[in-house]
């Protein structure tokens, strides 16, 4: 006891957290989650590979239990749980989530409606031929090995991956303060670009997008993304694809017609789908459908009715795509370990480039493995010659000597191999023993080493053999063959437009009204005065936006969520309307900054009390759900106060400490989401309130209930983002609003 504590340390307990926490993630990233950037598997799947090599699961051979690969990966390299390795195992095994399955199973693997496959014990498996194009080699010292987690056996630290893996099957994961996303392409353009690089090692990444138009994904699907924008990803290693079902329309006859959706994007449930767009309907948020029906079978197929013969299947569907999962976006994170284990964000070059340099590794290692097999093997034949031509006299030795092979070394000069080579042959091998086939076999494998000597000091010889080994796989896997011709078409991207619904909602003016305790309701026609209309007692006039019942409503709140309500679905202004919070997620201690119509590419600026923000676009601000959409994040203690449409070329920043600062719209920046930049400093105070408008007309404020003042010269206020400014003009209101 006393030993114990005379080794107590006192540690810092944020620095052990700290230590402990590193080491965690470390392992995370390095071990479980980013894929390698030379066989584009993560730990798990090269073990379930390599599990499978070592149990003979070839392809061409017999079926096995999963439960006894599970049980040879737990046992032998993954101490982790069964149903872990379980799910890994399937999902290689799934034709609809792997675009080149490398796992062959035979049994319940799930499916595209997302059922979950069935128990190891009743489900078989064995290597598929692009897992065996992984391995080839893996026996050549082709990769280097390492001990596995107990020390008993020995693992690889990459495949030799013959197949290039990490681009045509693509990866998935999220570490600690990473992620990675890599979508699958399609292996014979892959290798059309690996041919080009190999060929062009200085060509552009643009050069090789003309080559590698795409992600294809094993659901096929349309891709609807701008060029610039697949090119600009590829470039980065980040970015995103827009990617659409597959929907063709079917004529019934008498004007009627049907829309029949023949392939949903990818990583999308068909049955959660489904649930969805019914889920809408009910709700009628749908207007220009009638009915969905699922008839898909072992193909997919979805019916789709419109509401009348007279709506437009493209509108159906473009409204159909804006509010489902019949879009999705699927984003693009080349995040992987390089060959030192360095974890890093590459461009698509980057990455053919690591691979082809892998290969080349691959090639020399084989190379020189084949080279001392076949020293070794021409050191045993010269060793058979001299038995061949001294037959009697070995017979002899072996017969009457007590140490034969020390004898045979003295007497002709042999080696340890040569000797036991000759002592280990079979008599019967005697009578085969050929002179002229010996020397033979010798000339051919002398040719064959000096060949591979050649190639091995020859850099334009190894990259003529890669040439010639990728034209293989590229011929193996890709071609016009249903595993190998691309699925995914690559489309136009569509241009914005706006749906109209007046085939089902008649298009009325109305004047949307907001109480100041947040009832709204919609009161038909425009000029309508909101002091004129009914309020509950201890209530009063707040918002009066006019609007059309075709309209969405963009409704922003304090919290920096927007939130979004069709016009048609507000409470008719007969009654005193309904309270907004019944209508969206808004909690009691935040309050509705601004609510305005939706205009198709409007622009809209936000800011915070502590005068930071940006300008969103306003698709961005458009929520699906009652929960609304997160664009501005407030600091500590902070809240959103400011949002208004961006029409114009300037705005006017007022803070509550009554100085004014007009800067051009052009020096705010658009993002997406955030907590945006310094718009105006203050010592003292918080902003109160901001304009934007055009410098040609002026800044405008109201002054009293039916007069406005515009003041034309502003170059007193005038300045750069991000300064105090000056104090307001005269005549500004106290309330620091423009009104």
């Amino acid at each position: 006891m006393a030993d114990v504590v005379e080794h107590i340390q006192d540690v810092d307990f944020a620095d052990a957290l700290g230590e402990r926490y590193l080491s965690y993630a470390l392992s995370t990233i390095m071990a479980r989650s980013l894929p390698d950037v030379r066989d584009g598997l993560k730990p798990v799947h090269r073990r379930i590979l390599h599990a499978m090599n070592q149990l003979r699961l070839e392809p061409t051979g017999g079926y096995k239990k999963c439960a006894l690969v599970v049980g040879e990966v737990i046992g032998k390299y993954h101490p982790h749980g069964d149903a872990a390795i379980y799910d890994a195992m399937v999902r290689l095994a799934q034709d609809f989530a792997q675009r080149y399955p490398v796992v062959d199973g035979q049994g319940n693997f799930g499916n595209i409606d997302g059922d979950n496959p069935a128990q190891m014990r009743y489900t078989e498996s064995r290597m598929s031929a692009v897992a065996r194009a992984m391995l080839d080699g893996i026996d050549e010292d082709a990769v280097d090995f390492r001990a596995t987690y107990d020390g008993e056996h020995s693992e690889p630290v990459a495949l030799p991956a013959r197949f290039p893996n990490l681009l045509a099957n693509g990866a998935a994961g999220i570490a600690v303060g990473m992620a990675t996303s890599i979508p699958p392409h399609n292996v014979g353009e892959i290798c059309t670009a690996l041919l080009h690089l190999i060929d062009t090692p200085g060509a552009s990444v643009a050069e090789l997008v003309a080559l590698m138009p795409g992600p294809d994904f094993p659901t096929g699907g349309v891709l609807v993304e701008p060029a610039d924008g697949i090119r600009a990803a590829y470039e980065t290693g980040r970015g995103s694809f827009r990617l659409r079902a597959r929907w063709i329309k079917e004529p019934l006859g008498h004007g009627l017609y049907q829309i029949v959706v023949t392939e949903v994007p990818f990583q999308v449930p068909k049955s959660r789908l489904v649930e969805k767009i019914a889920q809408l309907l009910e709700e009628k948020k749908l207007p220009l459908l009638a009915d969905i029906r699922d008839e898909s079978a072992e193909d997919v197929r979805l019916v789709f009715e419109p509401k009348t013969r007279n709506v437009d299947p493209d509108l159906l569907m473009e409204q159909l795509f804006r509010t489902t999962e019949l879009e999705v976006r699927v984003p693009l994170n080349l995040n992987v370990l390089d060959p030192a284990g360095v974890p890093r964000v590459m461009s698509l070059k980057e990455a053919l480039r690591e691979f082809l340099d892998h290969r080349r590794i691959v090639l020399q290692r084989r190379s020189r493995y084949r080279l001392a097999a076949i020293e070794r093997r021409m050191e045993v034949l010269r060793g058979l010659i001299i038995v061949y031509i001294n037959l009697d006299e070995v017979i002899r030795i072996i017969r009457e000597e007590d140490e034969p092979k020390d004898v045979m070394m003295a007497r002709w000069g042999l080696t340890d191999a040569q000797v036991e080579a000759i002592l280990n042959m079979r008599l019967r091998a005697l009578r085969r023993l050929e002179e002229v086939a010996i020397r033979k076999e010798l000339e051919e494998l002398g040719a064959e080493a000096g060949d591979i000597e050649k190639l091995l000091s020859s850099e334009r010889r190894q990259w003529t053999a890669l040439s010639k080994e990728i034209a293989a796989t590229q011929k193996e896997f890709g071609g016009d063959t249903a595993l190998g011709r691309r699925r995914t078409t690559i489309g136009e991207a569509p241009e914005p437009r706006e749906i109209p619904v007046t085939a089902l909602i008649e298009r009325e003016p109305v004047t949307i009204l907001c109480s100041e305790k947040d009832w709204i309701r919609a009161v038909k026609g425009h000029g309508v005065s909101a002091a004129e209309q009914r309020y509950k007692e201890g209530d009063g006039p707040r918002f009066a936006v006019t609007a059309e019942t075709t309209d969405r409503l963009i409704v922003f709140g304090s919290n920096g969520r927007f939130y979004t309500l069709g016009v048609d679905r507000l409470p008719s202004g007969r009654g005193q309307g309904e309270p907004l919070r019944l209508m969206i997620d808004l909690a009691n201690e935040h309050d509705v900054v601004a609510m305005f119509p939706f205009r198709l590419g409007m622009k809209i600026l936000v800011a915070a009390t502590d005068g930071r923000g940006f300008i969103v676009d306003g698709e961005e601000a458009m929520a699906q759900t009652r929960a609304g959409k997160q664009v501005l994040s407030p600091g500590k203690g902070e809240k959103a106060c400011v949002c208004v449409p961006a029409y114009g070329d300037a705005v006017a920043f007022v803070g509550e400490n009554r100085r004014m600062l007009v800067v051009d719209l052009e020096e705010i920046p658009e993002i997406a989401r955030g907590r945006g930049v310094i718009l105006q400093r203050y010592r003292m105070g918080k902003l109160a309130d901001a304009k934007v408008f055009r410098l040609a007309d002026g800044l405008s404020w109201r002054q009293g209930e039916n007069r406005t003042r515009t003041e034309t010269d502003l170059m007193p206020w005038r300045g750069a983002r991000g300064g105090a400014g000056r104090s307001v003009p005269q005549g500004f209101p106290r309330n620091g609003k423009f009104g």
